[in-house]
């Protein structure tokens, strides 16, 4: 009977250490899946993420990244008393200038008018060239509203954002520049209340004109003698 007992006890011993090692690999296992669903969620929000940025989002990062560069070596070429784009030139090689300059010479940056389409695209490239964000801003942000930066298709903006005064005071002034512009390019001829009325309709009207603008200087003589009742 001693000799059994010796036996069996030895046995339970190590399955007690079975079932505690078991424990382990279990409690190993529910760790790692813990991490693998942390991680995967975190890529399935940054995948969302990237989905929701505008096609064009890494390009525009790149050269606005590329700008802040620029403009940081133009304040210390002017701390310095150097001229930027000579000391630009001087990291430029001879084969890379000659590529720049074969694609400026081949680049033409008015193709004149296509259609309204065009003209609306070719407008909205040049005013968001010249628009310089904030990045420190943007990442604030990015951090204050979260999955709300991004705009979906049940945004209303109303709400998420809020413009600053600043940013509102450089939209009011860009609009002025843009209506200045257009009323400096506008062929629309303004109506002079104060003109002589000697045409009967406006076909008649262009017609008058093309007569004053070729014969005018000629004709003035006569035509202030017959005003005036004195002509012969």
């Amino acid at each position: 009977m001693a000799s059994s007992s010796t036996i069996e006890k030895p046995s339970a011993q190590g399955s007690a250490k079975r079932k505690f090692d078991r424990m382990n690999r279990l409690r190993d296992l529910e760790l790692k899946m813990n991490e693998a669903r942390k991680l995967n969620h975190q890529e399935v929000v940054a995948e969302d993420e990237r989905k929701k940025r505008p096609k064009n989002f890494e390009a525009k990062k790149m050269r606005t990244e590329w700008e802040e560069e620029v403009e940081r070596k133009k304040k210390e070429c002017e701390e310095r008393g150097e001229v930027f784009d000579r000391v630009k030139l001087l990291d430029v090689g001879a084969d890379e200038a000659e590529r720049w300059e074969r694609k400026k010479k081949k680049k033409n940056p008015d193709t004149g008018f296509a259609d309204y389409e065009q003209a609306t695209f070719r407008q909205y490239q040049t005013l968001t060239k010249q628009m310089k964000p904030n990045m420190q801003e943007v990442d604030r942000q990015k951090e204050k509203l979260g999955d709300d930066f991004y705009a979906t298709s049940n945004t209303l903006g109303l709400h998420q954002q809020k413009d600053t005064k600043e940013a509102v005071d450089r939209m009011v002034v860009d609009l002025e520049k843009q209506i200045e512009k257009r009323s400096k390019y506008s062929r629309r001829r303004t109506f002079d209340e104060d003109a002589d009325i000697d045409y009967i309709n406006e076909r008649n009207m262009k017609f008058n004109k093309k007569l004053e603008r070729f014969y005018g200087s000629y004709t003035a003589e006569i035509k202030q003698n017959l005003e005036r009742g004195t002509a012969v």
